[in-house]
């Protein structure tokens, strides 16, 4: 099996940003093979398959905006791509700004797609996200 290529890492680590950034579930999955093995937390019990994992990022999707995912280092060793990275998100509902920062692995497979996916996050809410309106804030259901 030929080795992963520094350049083939980014661009996984490039669809998964474009994937959260856009919170379009549909593009992070098309990293996964059928039968992945996704830990998003080192004490959480795995997720296997598309369909945990799925349920997974439709749930991220509904309650993050503003989202900003950048790898900050990759590294390559075999067929693992590996990434320090930091993020920041908001919670529509409350306008806490969360900021992240983590270490994750992605083991791909010889069809190229990510079948082991690692993740060790810490976040942190730094405060409110101004572009949150009050109006907008009552539209989801964050205001009594």
């Amino acid at each position: 099996m030929p080795r992963l290529t520094h350049g083939e890492a980014q661009d996984l680590l490039a669809t998964f940003k474009k994937g959260w950034e856009t919170r379009a579930p549909d593009v992070i999955m098309e990293l996964f093979d059928a039968d992945i093995d996704y830990r998003p937390d080192p004490f959480a019990e795995p997720l296997i398959g598309r369909n945990a994992v799925r349920a997974l990022w439709n749930d991220l999707v509904a309650t993050q905006v503003n989202v900003e995912f950048d790898a900050e280092r990759i590294w390559v060793s075999g067929q693992t791509a590996l990434s320090s990275w930091h993020a920041a998100y908001t919670r529509p509902k409350t306008a806490e700004r969360v900021r992240a920062r983590g270490f994750l692995t992605l083991e791909v497979g010889e069809n190229g797609r990510v079948h082991r996916f690692r993740q060790w996050p810490l976040e942190r809410v730094v405060g409110r996200d101004s572009t949150l309106g009050d109006s907008r804030l009552d539209a989801v259901g964050g205001t009594d």
